[in-house]
């Protein structure tokens, strides 16, 4: 038989939860001040005193917690409207030590205040780490600011303009330097998102662990070490936005599989979580090695190569677009003049010498150089 002890009560009557205890009879054992006051409410406003020894049928003839008596199993997140209150409850079986004798019932109301409060802290929580997500991955580069004198950077500065348009996925490619998270964030400024959220992780950083939680998030509880009130991935957090997945040849074929189902059916299921959640979020991509070398060593998976390969701007080095060079120092000049401010100025033979060198590193070394000459 139930006992509910004197501290187990003030602990059920502290509770803002409606709380109640049946038998495997039916009837109340315990019903806390919440529920009470619940069922006052109901009953019009006459108190109806302490429940216990009441059959629950008797009180509440649709209550649903005798079913779980039955059936042994609990029942979720049941909404309920009694006379336009809108209340959650959670059913639960009550079992001994030996987890198979049935001792009675529980169940758990939430009210509508509660769960409405409850939701708006959860959007908050939501809307805060989407703020912060934005101020730490603001797009800065747009078409205007990006440099693109010679013929081939001018072709692929109009193609990349021409795509941002659209909402398709974007395969950007070029070695390590050229800009391609430059040109991903003027396809971001173009874009219908622009006023969404951009950010860029880069896949080398990540085991595949660490990874899976960065990009889909996870649940209270998913793992040791994990937050109780669980995390927020990158896709969830750029709701509405774009989010560049830079060398992407380096995400594990595990992550692979999981990005792959995300692009397809636009959903994603958080690391221990049960539940697919809708997400609406641009992916750009970016890699500065071979793709198609990696799907013939195995390393890629081919259907999420096609997938991402929707548009495919590939970004000639610097020593393909020499022309752009002295563009590019002056603009350079000015940023760094700006940040040391002081006017910093080249010298006609040393913009010679920049012109002559090969730039293996391309345009990150020539403002990498700038920089240390300053």
């Amino acid at each position: 038989m139930l006992h509910i002890s004197e501290d187990a009560r003030r602990v059920f009557n502290a509770m803002r939860e409606g709380i109640l205890i049946i038998d495997t009879d039916g009837v109340i054992v315990f019903g806390n001040t919440a529920y009470r006051r619940f069922l006052t409410r109901e009953g019009g406003g006459e108190d109806i005193g302490d429940v216990a020894g009441y059959v629950l049928r008797d009180l509440r003839p649709n209550a649903r917690l005798p079913e779980v008596l039955k059936t042994c199993r609990p029942i979720l997140q049941e909404p309920r409207r009694e006379q336009g209150d809108l209340h959650f409850v959670n059913m639960y079986p009550v079992l001994a030590e030996d987890g198979e004798t049935l001792l009675g019932g529980l169940s758990v109301v939430t009210f509508m205040e509660d769960a409405t409060a409850f939701r708006d802290m959860l959007q908050t929580t939501k809307n805060r780490s989407r703020q912060m997500l934005y101020r730490i991955s603001k797009a800065e580069h747009s078409f205007h600011t990006l440099v693109a004198r010679g013929e081939k950077s001018v072709a692929c500065r109009d193609f990349a303009r021409r795509v941002a348009h659209s909402d398709a996925t974007v395969l950007l490619t070029g070695e390590s330097g050229v800009g391609k998270d430059v040109f991903a964030q003027a396809i971001h400024n173009e874009s219908p998102r622009n006023h969404g959220v951009y950010t860029a992780i880069n896949c080398a950083t990540f085991n595949p662990d660490t990874m899976d939680s960065e990009l889909f998030g996870y649940v209270g509880g998913a793992f040791p070490g994990a937050r109780p009130e669980g995390k927020v991935g990158l896709f969830e957090a750029a709701e509405g936005g774009t989010l560049l997945l830079d060398e992407i040849s380096e995400m594990k074929p595990e992550i692979q599989s999981k990005l792959l189902r995300t692009l397809q059916e636009h959903t994603i299921r958080p690391v221990g979580g049960v539940e697919e959640i809708p997400v609406n979020v641009r992916i750009l991509a970016a890699s500065s090695a071979d793709l198609e070398q990696c799907m013939r060593e195995g390393r890629f998976r081919p259907d999420l190569y096609y997938r991402l390969n929707t548009f495919h701007i590939h970004i000639p080095p610097l020593r393909e677009r020499m022309e752009d060079l002295p563009f590019l120092v002056r603009q350079f000049l000015g940023e760094i003049s700006a940040s040391m401010k002081r006017t910093i100025a080249i010298a006609p033979d040393a913009m010679m010498q920049l012109q002559l060198h090969d730039w293996p590193g391309n345009v990150r070394e020539l403002r990498n150089v700038l920089e240390f000459s300053a």
